[in-house]
């Protein structure tokens, strides 16, 4: 109820009918994973370099479906960030402004559900780009793969210490690290996590 609720408030500050869709009840078998690489960890002053994000239909990761997009930062990228999401100014030369590159992405999601590793994080930094120019935010149903994670083990060792890194879930569900750190790669290795956790768990 409080769902929907948020759900209709949300709409009310909808810029442009366009993207009324957005808000649709998704009645399709498709979700899709994405991740970002940011400047940093602070929604409320860093910024999205790149998404990356792939659809997954049933056991499928649909490969041939993916998305992958660079946008421009404001500032100079540091030196310091680099060694975190290895994003080099020579990375950027094709990077499109922010708000295109948005666009992209709403397009390429549509009103399909959200997966996603920390996926609130993602989120919060999509909406700070989002809500400015739109007047709302993402609507989308989301799924926490990590949480997905943390209902697995529990069950197995209820008074267990759950370690939700993702390389640990990553060697416990015996999937391999793919080789570049980037948020498509990162996306489609949460989209392995995200299917083998489905033929575990029963998913809400």
């Amino acid at each position: 109820m409080f769902e929907a609720f948020r759900r209709t408030w949300n709409l009310r500050g909808l810029k442009d009918d366009a993207y009324a869709s957005l808000f649709e009840p998704y009645e399709g078998d498709e979700t899709v994973v994405f991740d970002t690489e940011t400047t940093g960890l602070n929604p409320k002053k860093d910024e999205v370099l790149s998404i990356g994000a792939v659809k997954v239909k049933g056991d499928r990761i649909l490969t041939s479906q993916s998305f992958e997009v660079f946008l421009k930062p404001s500032r100079a990228i540091s030196a310091e960030s680099i060694k975190i999401h290895h994003i080099r100014p020579c990375d950027l030369e094709h990077a499109v402004e922010p708000l295109e590159g948005v666009k992209k992405f709403l397009e390429f999601v549509g009103n399909r559900p959200l997966v996603g590793y920390y996926l609130e994080f993602d989120v919060s930094m999509m909406n700070r780009m989002i809500k400015p120019w739109l007047g709302v935010t993402l609507p989308n149903r989301q799924i926490e793969v990590s949480g997905l994670y943390f209902d697995k083990k529990i069950a197995l060792i209820p008074q267990g210490n759950i370690d939700l890194r993702f390389d640990t879930i990553l060697k416990d569900l015996n999937i391999p690290r793919m080789g570049q750190h980037n948020a498509l790669n990162d996306a489609i290795m949460t989209a392995m996590v995200y299917i083998k956790l489905q033929h575990t768990i029963k998913l809400n």
